[in-house]
């Protein structure tokens, strides 16, 4: 059996516990005792309302019922006082006296008839008003305690990571009831790139029908049981959800809590948080599919805009792709005129060797002609005298060849 907190009684001071069927039976209690209170208090004052009207309407009428007959006893006086001079005139005037007191008190009982009408019509629609207030209320009563009992029995039965991932199903299933209809062009699908580290629950992503996204909302949902040992609050999560926005470059985050059940200012609606975090609200989860409305319907505004800055943007990119391929095409340029410049010199250089090759052979050549020249010239200038002279033995060799 799960313990309640203790409770300690007003009168003794004693500390007791109770379960949870002992507190919801005393809870019932309490609330038909308070509901049966206001009730009766609510019946004794329509009572005396009405009873103190009626008393105040008899007074009136008596006093001026009183007030009549005293008037009419004065008249009669003063009639009679005339009977001497004219008795039928007399009578005449007294009958039509009569007569006319009797109409105006006919004419006040009606009145006093209808007012009572009144009361009565009054008091059956306040019945009526009653009686639908305690079916109401009847209702409502049943329809809070069949929520206490159904979400008692599904915290039971539930981890808390199953508390969470019941929240995110109603999330998309509440967007996935209007993607038809109102989100044709929207994406809203789970965060499942973990690469950074961390991740969000759900990523809204919506674009125009050229294809220019004007909205993006990171979504976390946080929720816990009532029996979870350590109490999570909403700013916990705060930088981790940034964080989120930040590396999926998203605009919005939303954290869509049940933290913090208590707390009046997370009760009242969408909390704007953008004080700590730039573009960050919580919500309650029935406040979901209207924040992306809100948030959508601001965004559409800019949507022109957003094309203007798109298409500039394009444009900066065809320059920059313009600019990265001139770049690129100047550096192969520069890098092939940079190897033919390198072979031209190599072959500049070779080509001065070469002619300094050539030059030392047309030099080595010229001073071998110039050589031959010479030694033809001696050749020529070659004589048998002078081959002979001091030496006797050609001389005689010669001289023998001639006879």
């Amino acid at each position: 059996m799960i313990k309640i907190n203790e409770i300690r009684c007003p009168k003794c001071g004693e500390a007791f516990t109770i379960d949870e069927n002992s507190y919801a039976s005393i809870a019932k209690q309490v609330r038909d005792e308070e509901f049966n209170k206001e009730l009766a208090s609510r019946e004794r004052l329509f009572e005396a309302q009405k009873k103190a009207a009626l008393d105040t309407e008899k007074a009136r009428l008596n006093q001026e019922r009183e007030q009549n007959v005293f008037e009419l006893k004065q008249e009669i006086e003063r009639l009679k006082a005339q009977i001497s001079s004219s008795q039928k005139d007399t009578e005449l005037t007294v009958s039509r006296a009569v007569a006319q007191k009797d109409r105006e008190l006919a004419d006040k009982n009606a009145e006093i008839i209808r007012l009572q009408g009144e009361v009565q019509s009054a008091k059956k629609d306040v019945e009526l008003k009653e009686s639908t207030l305690k079916a109401e209320y009847s209702a409502q009563l049943k329809a809070k305690d069949e929520a206490i009992e159904f979400y008692k029995d599904l915290k039971t039965r539930m981890s808390t990571k199953m508390v969470g991932e019941t929240l995110e199903q109603h999330c998309e299933t509440e967007f996935n009831r209007l993607r038809s209809t109102g989100f044709q062009n929207a994406y809203f699908e789970k965060d499942n790139d973990a690469r950074t580290g961390s991740k969000g629950d759900y990523i809204f992503r919506e674009c125009t029908e050229d294809g220019v996204e004007f909205i993006s909302i990171m979504f976390e949902m946080k929720n816990e049981m009532d029996t979870t040992a350590t109490k999570h609050k909403n700013e916990d999560f705060f930088r981790e959800l940034d964080k989120d926005r930040n590396e999926k470059g998203c605009e919005y985050a939303v954290l869509v809590s049940l933290l913090e059940s208590e707390s009046e200012l997370y009760n009242s609606g969408i909390v704007d948080v953008s004080h700590k975090y730039p573009k960050m609200y919580v919500i309650r989860p029935q406040f979901f599919i209207p924040m992306i409305t809100l948030l959508r319907n601001a965004a559409m505004n800019s949507i022109e805009y957003r094309t203007q800055l798109a298409e500039m943007r394009n444009q900066n990119i065809d320059i920059s792709r313009f600019e990265d391929e001139m770049n690129d095409f100047k550096e192969k340029f520069a890098k092939n005129y940079d190897l033919a410049s390198r072979k031209f010199k190599t072959a500049i250089e070779e080509i001065d060797k070469t002619i300094t090759h050539l030059q030392k052979t047309k030099d080595a050549l010229l001073s071998s002609e110039n050589n031959l020249r010479l030694a033809n010239n001696k050749a020529e200038d070659l004589s048998i005298k002078k081959l002979t002279r001091n030496n006797p033995t050609m001389a005689q060799k010669f001289a023998e060849l001639k006879k």
